[in-house]
């Protein structure tokens, strides 16, 4: 769908305060380097790195800044940066955190890298690029599947077929075709790892099964979802009572479904909530928080003559209840003076959401009023030291009940895996994690592993350790950390055999629920 490509600054309508007792906006003190554009993601260290307009010479932009939580864990009082530039220009393109903590881009609707992609290295803080897909990879979805491969969709030909990268191999091959079409779609991951959309422009549904690397025809959904004119829809989330909630693009139309938890059996739709003023989410950001609500932007209905109309309406949906309540913009006004295809959300590690708008450098963090819903909550069973400032975590629930937040077709922003946190008093440090073994969500049971190193910096002490998924922190362990010294243990001058083996035995320690 053709969008503007320069969006001014932003602006709020003035109307009173609303009244309703709903979370709080609070500006990211710092401004960012560059003007915003487009997709936030959560990188496994914590950071987040956020597309600017900035670089190449086209307007769209490769330079990437990046907010670091300060020295007491805060966005809100978070320091900029700027990392490594991608080769191509993007915007409006596909994107994934990958298991070993890479990112992965690729496509773009407007921009040099529309055939193109690259993943980036956060500790190396380069780019590197992916063979060319077989064709034009525009504005399209990803997913990722259970072993750490990317399905990625291509807008070209029938707007059916798929592709699948490796990151391991570094290599694109033939994924299966859909039934219906993909493009301008939400994908969604379920509980079994599947993957969900509604068919373009039609009330059918189709689901990826990954054991069976097919597209299965799945429900019917008893509300058109899409809009007539630009053919868009917005974001998906999975709730914790199992559904799934699809914002629709008009005429308040939302969308919930039940899976059958079957490789072969079809899903039951029913209709959700209206949304209030009967308006619609053109492809429209939202974000699951850590209370188990849904922060929505909203704007009236498409028409003809305007596909993306303002201004932008926020509410937050209560699947308890199944009602929306409207919350304020950022500036505390009622409404956004713009449209919701230029405002993207991402849920950050400390349970709130980071918000921004394309053409500007302000930042906004959104605090859920309720509490972490204890459904999401991992748990820590074992650590384990497997190298100098390494560990691994054994657990459940690494990966969280949601992807978190989502954005029509246009972006991909999960953050279903784990994190890892340190505090010490007032100090919080945020450690890189890496290797975990699930990108799936509500894994219940499930053993799930992630690795983690400690920052370069973290001094010798007692920490408490816990693991976030989408912002929901496990109970805490304890954590004691003395900084290696040089691999010369014994002082001799010398790296010899007996240095070795005080290593290795100092890396064997184990910790689990009974102790050390």
């Amino acid at each position: 769908m053709i969008r503007h490509t320069v969006v001014a600054s932003l602006a709020f309508a003035l109307a009173p305060v609303s009244a309703f007792a709903v979370g709080t906006w609070t500006r990211v003190t710092a401004s960012a380097p560059n003007a915003n554009g487009g997709v936030m993601l959560v990188l496994s260290d914590g950071s987040v790195i956020c597309k600017t307009s900035a670089g190449g010479t086209d307007g769209i932009g490769n330079t990437w800044n990046k907010l670091t939580p300060n020295a007491q864990g805060s966005y809100i009082g978070g320091t900029w940066s700027t990392i490594a530039p991608m080769y191509d220009t993007r915007l409006y393109f596909s994107s994934q955190v990958l298991m070993d903590g890479r990112v992965y881009v690729a496509g773009g609707e407007y921009g040099t890298g529309g055939t193109a992609g690259e993943v980036y290295d956060p500790v190396a803080n380069t780019w590197t690029r992916t063979p060319a897909p077989s064709a034009r990879l525009s504005d399209a979805n990803t997913e990722m599947l259970p072993d750490g491969r990317v399905l990625q969709a291509l807008v070209a030909g029938t707007l059916k077929s798929t592709q699948i990268y490796n990151p391991l191999t570094n290599t694109y091959s033939t994924g299966p075709t859909c039934n219906g079409i993909h493009n301008e779609s939400v994908w969604m991951k379920l509980p079994d790892s599947s993957i969900l959309f509604v068919d373009r422009g039609a009330t059918t549904s189709d689901r990826y099964v990954p054991s069976r690397n097919v597209w299965m025809v799945d429900g019917t959904v008893p509300v058109a979802l899409f809009d007539a004119y630009g053919l868009e829809t917005g974001g998906a989330a999975m709730l914790p009572n199992g559904k799934a909630f699809f914002l629709g693009s008009t005429s308040g139309r939302t969308g919930l479904y039940t899976p059958s938890n079957s490789t072969t059996k079809a899903g039951v739709w029913s209709t959700g909530a209206v949304i209030p003023g009967n308006g619609g989410g053109p492809d429209a950001p939202l974000a699951m928080m850590s209370d188990g609500k849904v922060l929505c932007t909203v704007s009236p209905s498409p028409t003809s003559a305007n596909h993306f109309p303002s201004p932008t309406s926020f509410y937050e949906y209560d699947y308890a209840t199944n009602t929306f309540a409207q919350v304020n913009a950022p500036s505390g006004s009622t409404t956004l003076n713009t449209s919701t295809y230029v405002l993207n959300m991402v849920c950050l590690p400390d349970g709130k959401v980071l918000f921004s708008q394309q053409g500007s450098t302000v930042y906004y963090v959104y605090t859920p009023s309720g509490a972490p819903l204890a459904q999401g909550k991992p748990t820590i069973t074992g650590l384990e030291q497997d190298g100098c400032g390494q560990f691994r975590l054994t657990g459940t629930q690494f990966n969280g009940i949601s992807e978190g937040a989502s954005y029509g077709d246009d972006w991909q922003m999960n953050t279903n895996f784990p994190i890892v946190r340190l505090t010490s008093g007032s100090s919080v440090y945020y450690c890189r994690s890496y290797n975990w073994n699930s990108t799936g969500i509500m894994t219940g049971a499930l053993v799930t592993t992630t690795k983690f190193k400690v920052p370069a910096n973290l001094p010798a002490g007692s920490y408490s350790l816990v693991v976030t998924a989408n912002g929901i922190a496990s109970d805490p362990i304890g954590f004691d950390y003395t900084p290696y010294r040089s691999a010369d243990l014994d002082g001799d001058g010398v790296v010899s055999a007996a240095d070795v083996s005080v290593m290795l035995l100092d890396f064997g320690e184990i910790w689990t629920s009974t102790g050390r």
